[in-house]
């Protein structure tokens, strides 16, 4: 039976790039993994073993550093907008770039009061430690015409301890969990959420930034502002506050395991242990539920894959 080729990609992945930004004194940082990912007229590297249409992946290695050198990186979205444009536009043969970026955020450290910074320090502004919250996500996919940018996070773990429950589900003979009507809601989301910024030239570019920092804040506050009775509700109004308030973002889309905490049975010794009174719980790993969920903006269109976020 004869083979054909079927859809296929390349680049150097995990770039890690790491940009220092000297503003006199104060120093800025900008740490990314980068992911370079490459399509197009290269159907003869693979059937006869031809490079002549391949642009090395070390070139796509340099290119990102020396983007960071030359443009900056005043967000981790405009970064890989020039890297996807650049990589499309100047190779006949790449049809369509993918980049990929995982941001790490560091904060500054303030000296002490007692001011004993080493010799000629007026202030130190140029310390950091690195936080320890969520992992920022960017994935920018260009075709030489229009661009698909999709932003978001990992690794943001939160919990409420009351105001959840859990009761109503279906039982079978198999069914032990019992309901609750008083638990903690846990979860570490991932989530990904897709601009409807396509690069047109009548658009106005988001402000990148400002945007990841919004959809952020309404996530959270959804999260502290829902009566839960599921965790599939909460991930519902978390994605509709996004798209309710951030005009600039259609899709949503979130992968939740659910952080099991599971009050101990305390009764072998005597102890009474009820959340009304301040319980003591066994948090569970594993086994977890998963729950994920894509919210759209009314007649958008469902783009985010949705194994982009499960685990």
């Amino acid at each position: 039976m004869p083979t054909i080729l079927g859809s296929n990609q390349y680049g150097k992945a995990e770039n890690r790039v790491v940009k220092i930004t000297r503003d006199g004194d104060t120093h800025h940082i900008k740490d990314l993994n980068v992911s370079v990912a490459l399509s197009g007229d290269l159907d003869d590297v693979h059937l006869t073993g031809s490079n002549a249409n391949c642009l090395p992946t070390d070139t796509t290695k340099n290119t990102c550093f020396a983007f960071a050198k030359e443009h900056g990186i005043e967000s981790a979205e405009q970064y890989g907008i020039a890297l996807a444009r650049h990589f499309v536009d100047s190779q006949p043969s790449i049809h369509r770039s993918r980049i990929r970026i995982e941001e790490y955020a560091w904060e500054r450290i303030a000296g002490s009061d007692a001011g004993s910074n080493f010799i000629g320090a007026d202030e130190v502004k140029h310390s950091f430690v690195r936080k320890g919250q969520e992992t920022r996500l960017v994935q920018v996919t260009y075709d030489g015409e229009t661009f698909e940018v999709l932003s978001g996070l990992k690794d943001l773990t939160v919990m409420n301890t009351t105001n959840s429950e859990f009761w109503g589900f279906i039982k079978d003979k198999y069914t032990t969990l019992q309901e609750d009507y008083d638990r903690i809601l846990a979860t570490s989301l991932s989530t990904w959420w897709r601009h409807n910024w396509t690069g047109e030239d009548d658009q106005r570019t988001p402000n990148w930034n400002k945007s990841y920092e919004q959809a952020k804040k309404h996530i959270l506050q959804a999260f502290v502002e829902t009566y839960s009775l599921s965790l599939q509700q909460t991930l519902f109004q978390m994605g509709s506050r996004v798209i309710n308030n951030r005009t600039e973002i259609d899709e949503i889309r979130f992968s939740a395991p659910n952080k099991h905490h599971f009050r101990q049975d305390l009764s072998a010794f005597g102890l009474e242990n009820e959340a009304k009174d301040g319980a003591v719980y066994w948090a569970a790993d594993r086994p977890y539920g998963l729950i994920e969920a894509t919210i759209l903006r009314d007649g958008a269109e469902q783009r985010i894959p949705v194994d982009m976020t499960n685990l």
